[in-house]
């Protein structure tokens, strides 16, 4: 049966009686944490982190930081929120991936590279002392927001902290952190951001010329 991660997250928030717990919120981009950070911001105190050693090449990386930072600041929120940018080091990436390299974008290989950072934002947030940990990923329409909540789950579970279930993609989620990242001028890039997705859609717009 489909799981409605949405209605999961409803009843969370529902229950909270003024309390606002902690959330560790790993963040692929600004795009992409806009309309997470306006919605979850009313009911959580929120530390981002950006942790993607899978993005390439190294300037990406450090201009989707920038720009993550820039939003956070200028975004009115109504519980803080912080952001941690995470060391940089891509080869944690090509080893998580190793032998899947050639699998099209959407299989094993983006479910190796869901499983590290969530990975590293379990870790985090259990160190840290956070309520909940989760992740903006599922509000992209190309990711598996099943898989996405299943690896969560099974973390919580080795991390003893709170995966906070999540399909951002709901009530216009996805729609919403567009024209957030309009609104606040926010660079978009058109790949995910690994080197294989970046050659994918090059092929794509290579085939569209054609």
């Amino acid at each position: 049966m489909k799981i409605n991660y949405q209605k999961l997250l409803d009843d969370i928030t529902a229950n909270l009686n003024g309390d606002v717990p902690s959330l560790l919120l790993h963040s692929c981009c600004a795009p992409c944490s806009s309309y997470c950070l306006e919605y979850l911001s009313q009911y959580f105190s929120i530390t981002i982190l950006y942790y993607n050693p899978n993005i390439s090449p190294a300037e990406e990386f450090i201009k989707r930081a920038e720009e993550q930072c820039r939003l956070v600041s200028q975004m009115p929120l109504k519980n803080p929120v912080k952001v941690v940018v995470d060391a940089y080091d891509p080869q944690e990436f090509y080893s998580a991936v190793k032998g899947l390299e050639h699998i099209p974008e959407g299989g094993e290989r983006c479910f190796a590279c869901y499983r590290l950072r969530l990975e590293r934002a379990a870790a985090f947030a259990s160190e840290n002392g956070f309520d909940y940990f989760c992740s903006t990923l599922s509000i992209s329409p190309l990711k598996n927001c099943d898989k996405l909540n299943e690896i969560g789950a099974e973390l919580s579970e080795i991390y003893s902290v709170k995966c906070l279930p999540s399909d951002f993609k709901k009530r216009n989620g996805y729609k919403r952190s567009i024209e957030l990242s309009h609104e606040y001028g926010l660079y978009r890039q058109n790949y995910c951001g690994c080197a294989f997705s970046k050659r994918e859609a090059q092929q794509r717009e290579e085939s569209a010329k054609d």
